[in-house]
């Protein structure tokens, strides 16, 4: 018997569960029988026609079946099937050697003073750092695009070891949310710019570095202005259109990106660099469709999740300063933190890449926000007419007069154990239409989450099935919290 591996960005079409026994002979036959077991997650992995879309991978082992016999190729006893959305790719040799992104003549050029080589003490008696690697350290020139989870281990990480100068964008401000993980960030920063607190932090921990902020939004108009005088790109972004521009950029200007996501107990690490290796669009020359994979906000994540895949990003980048070890490209770095494992996957270099293949068609940068559609952490992702939306002061005062109203909760039952509005009736999202039956499609039904997001999936699914009567709960249970009753606690 074989398994099929589920990510958590789509272990809730599968009841949570993550590894689903199968009988069968090939992958293709696998990923039936789990399609048929599981209609939602046969409806995130095929397009309209009946097909598998582009922006899914299937491993086996650690091998793209792809550069086996696809979906048709043969499974042995115990075989492992791991779905791999959003990052994925192809089986590729492994480099030779270190890389490098510090000249030797730059390196040289970097002078330590006394404080310097007493802090940087334990560096300079290894021999694979030593004085020379330390001025490269200094001499280096490192972009963290984000402050938030990834950014903050990163770049203290970053400073402590003594990368001369580190850039930092970031124009968001320090949120109570942002304190279980962000560690640059603390108490007191609540309510400042992550760049003045993080601009504090580093300089605190050491004032030999150079903190440049970049306090705006990354975009396709300033991104080459920005990038273009560093050496490495960290990517610390959690949406679509900032990851895609961020590898663009990286390409068309030659830089590494080393990259990282997270999600809930489950992390990726890897390096795109184009002039040896694939980069981002190798392995998915297009964005997921909106909604498949959830943000931190819906989803969650572990605090210490961030510290691990923002130290590994910080590792790597260290690594290519120095010129030492195996670099992570062409290597994908799955981590998952409930199960303490690290798995890896290889990647190649896609010749038919739109951006860094033999006959590319992206040579400038492009309108992101387009390209991926509008991925806003709490936008949703179908359009919601006036006239099927209703705010909490509407709800309310229809509440106090009496009124019989069937409010349906669509988020997730340990959401509804932490905060509810009074009168609701729990039916998560990805069981809507399973539980359609318990609701009466001629009675008008009002729907909400935590946002507004997910009651906005949910009219318009079952606007599908023919609801009529529907309403959905501008800015969810948070906007009820905000403006109605404030002992219901945010998250």
């Amino acid at each position: 018997m074989s398994v099929v591996v589920v990510p958590a960005a789509l272990s809730r079409c599968t009841g949570g569960a993550s590894v689903l026994p199968v009988t069968c002979a090939t992958v293709g036959e696998a990923i039936e029988k789990i399609s048929a077991r599981f209609p939602g997650l046969n409806a995130l992995i095929r397009n309209s026609n009946g097909l598998m879309r582009g922006d899914f991978r299937f491993f086996v082992g650690n091998t793209d079946v792809a550069m086996l016999d696809g979906l048709a190729t043969k499974l042995s006893a115990n075989d492992e099937i791991s779905l791999v959305p959003c990052v994925a790719g192809a089986a590729g040799p492994p480099l030779s050697g270190p890389e490098c992104v510090i000249s030797p003549e730059r390196g040289e050029a970097a002078v330590l003073s006394n404080d310097e080589i007493l802090r940087y003490s334990r560096h300079l008696i290894l021999p694979e750092v030593n004085l020379e690697g330390q001025k490269k350290l200094k001499a280096a020139k490192v972009l963290c695009i984000g402050a938030g989870g990834l950014g903050s281990p990163l770049a203290m990480y970053l400073a402590a070891a003594g990368i001369g100068t580190i850039g930092i964008v970031d124009f968001d401000v320090v949120d109570y949310t942002n304190l279980q993980r962000q560690i640059i960030h603390g108490t007191k920063d609540v309510g400042r710019t992550k760049m003045q607190s993080a601009k504090e932090t580093i300089a605190d921990i050491n004032p030999n570095v150079e903190v440049i902020g970049y306090e705006e939004q990354f975009t396709s108009e300033n991104a080459v202005r920005i990038v273009q005088d560093y050496d490495i790109v960290i990517d610390g972004t959690d949406n679509f259109p900032t990851r895609y521009l961020t590898n663009d950029v990286c390409v068309l200007l030659g830089k590494p990106n080393v990259y990282g996501s997270i999600f809930r107990f489950e992390g990726q690490a890897t390096v795109f660099w184009a002039d040896k290796g694939p980069c981002y669009r190798c392995l998915y020359p297009e964005p997921p469709p909106p909604g498949l994979v959830p943000s931190c906000a819906e989803g969650g994540v572990i605090g210490v999740l961030p510290g691990i895949i923002g130290c590994i990003q910080a590792n790597e980048a260290i690594k290519l300063i120095l010129g030492v070890g195996s670099p992570l490209i062409g290597r994908l770095m799955l981590f998952n933190a409930l199960k303490m494992q690290f798995r890896e996957l290889r990647l190649m270099k896609d010749p038919s890449c739109p951006i860094c293949g033999e006959n590319p068609t992206i040579t400038e940068l492009i309108d992101y926000e387009q390209f991926c559609g509008i991925r806003g952490e709490e936008s949703a992702p179908q359009a919601v007419a006036d006239s099927d939306e209703i705010t909490v002061v509407e709800l309310k005062a229809r509440i106090d007069s009496g009124e019989k109203l069937t409010i349906i909760d669509v988020r997730e039952p340990y959401e509804y154990a932490i905060a509810k509005m009074p009168g609701t009736k729990l039916i998560p999202l990805g069981q809507i239409i399973e539980r359609s039956g318990e609701l009466d499609p001629n009675s008008e039904i009002i729907l909400h989450c935590r946002s507004g997001k997910r009651s906005a999936d949910a009219l318009n699914q079952l606007k599908a099935k023919g609801f009529k009567h529907l309403k959905n709960v501008v800015g969810g249970i948070t906007a009820w919290s905000e403006q109605i009753d404030s002992d219901v606690p945010k998250y």
